[in-house]
């Protein structure tokens, strides 16, 4: 229900930003509009990323707290541990994984990988020890499926369209996230930590149903890719540049989330509530989406990925300045809706611009590498994130966050766009 909200959302922002007059005839025949193909292709292969990442989030908001009643709970440093090896098997396997979708076949590659992500899920629902959640959670990280279904979403959509089937994985993620602050500490009082890890098993089966039953088959337009594609990834100063610019998004989203919560509780507003301002920020920073597929079509996407860069620099500037007074409360939520409104635009328009740039042979190896840098962005950020509070306090933070925003910007700047073929 939600993922169809945000399809709704997103398409309606993209007809009402274009061509607010279009009759509907002229939407058909309009080839920016998506194909039933292209429409199913990515309305399955959202539902997946939100049935894994449902799964994800509902355990992180309570894991800290859950972890402590298991034997070895006491260490915080086996806690953190327990949390962020997720991200560190996930970076590790993704090039792996995406490498094996461009010869294997992506289906049969997510099916594998979701199946690992249920195995894992389930180690971790019969661990009665924190040693036993650490191999658990390794284990999900294990099941790496975000290059291969970011490779078969590029497969099937032209790149005209792609931005929005990608925009549309990105809302599916970020309704996700809102979803699991408001069910988690509900479901977690109900079922437990083993019961959460049980649901995360059964959303990933039933994701795997999904990709076998409904996802459509790739096109078989390319020969398998040979040993030299990575190389040929990592040479590519194209997709490196996309490859820094996500490294450092997702490394100062999770560095701000150390500080945020806290300046939200200083502002009056108790921990419990917090989904009050993360819902509708996310909510509604969709609406922006619709721009972004204007401007897109009218030869502006370089404009709107640049302007996104800078409006996070600028959230970044403003989060610093409210560290170092009282915070407000409407302060910080309209500068965490600025936040997502840029967030949310460069996860629609990076993956979309990877899998433009990538040989089509090595499609997956550049998503594999893309998606690597993310988790590996997540993992960078958590731990600079805490060491720069112990060290500089929330203010070093968004320094530290402001100045990695602008150094992005400057490695953005030379960018090139390539032009959409429909084909």
């Amino acid at each position: 229900m939600i993922v169809r909200y945000a399809v709704c959302v997103i398409y309606a922002g993209q007809s009402w930003a274009v061509n607010p007059s279009a009759n509907p005839l002229s939407k058909i025949q309009d080839p920016a509009n998506m194909t039933a193909l292209e429409r199913r292709a990515s309305a399955t292969l959202s539902s997946i990323f939100a049935l894994r990442m449902l799964g994800l989030f509902l355990v992180l908001p309570v894991f800290a707290l859950e972890a402590r009643k298991y034997p070895g709970g006491d260490d915080p440093s086996l806690i953190g541990l327990a949390m962020g090896i997720y991200g560190l098997t996930q970076g590790i396997l993704q090039i792996p994984f995406g490498i094996a979708s461009d010869k294997f076949g992506r289906k049969l590659v997510i099916i594998l990988g979701l199946l690992v992500f249920a195995i894992g899920s389930v180690w971790a629902a019969c661990a009665d020890t924190m040693q036993g959640l650490l191999v658990g959670r390794a284990l999900q990280g294990a099941g790496a499926v975000s290059a291969a279904v970011t490779a078969l979403l590029a497969d099937l959509t032209r790149d005209i369209v792609r931005t929005k089937a990608m925009a549309l994985v990105g809302a599916s993620i970020g309704l996700m996230f809102a979803l699991s602050l408001v069910l988690s500490p509900w479901l977690a009082g109900w079922i437990g930590l083993s019961g959460l890890f049980l649901l995360t098993a059964i959303l990933a089966v039933g994701g795997m149903a999904v990709v076998h039953v409904w996802v459509p088959d790739a096109p078989d337009t390319q020969a398998p890719s040979d040993r030299s594609g990575l190389s040929e990834v990592m040479r590519h100063s194209g997709l490196m540049r996309l490859n820094c610019g996500v490294f450092i998004l997702h490394a100062v989203q999770l560095a701000m989330w150390v500080a945020i919560p806290a300046m939200l509780v200083q502002a009056g507003l108790d921990k419990d509530d917090h989904w009050q301002i993360y819902l509708p920020a996310v909510v509604a920073s969709f609406v922006v989406m619709g721009g972004v597929f204007a401007m897109e079509r009218r030869g502006y996407l370089r404009a709107a990925f640049l302007l996104a860069v800078a409006m996070i620099a600028v959230v970044q500037l403003a989060l610093l300045w409210v560290a170092s007074i009282t915070p407000s409360l409407h302060a910080l939520a309209a500068f965490l809706f600025l936040f997502f409104c840029g967030f949310n635009v460069l996860e629609a328009i990076m993956p979309s611009l990877t899998s433009r740039v990538a040989p089509v042979a090595a499609r997956g190896a550049a998503m594999g590498l893309y998606n690597t840098l993310q988790s590996l962005g997540f993992f960078a950020g958590g731990w600079l994130g805490g060491l720069g509070a112990k060290l500089y306090g929330t203010q070093g933070i968004f320094v530290s966050c402001t100045l990695l925003m602008l150094l992005w910007l400057v490695v953005a700047w030379p960018m090139v766009v390539p032009q959409p073929k429909n084909a």
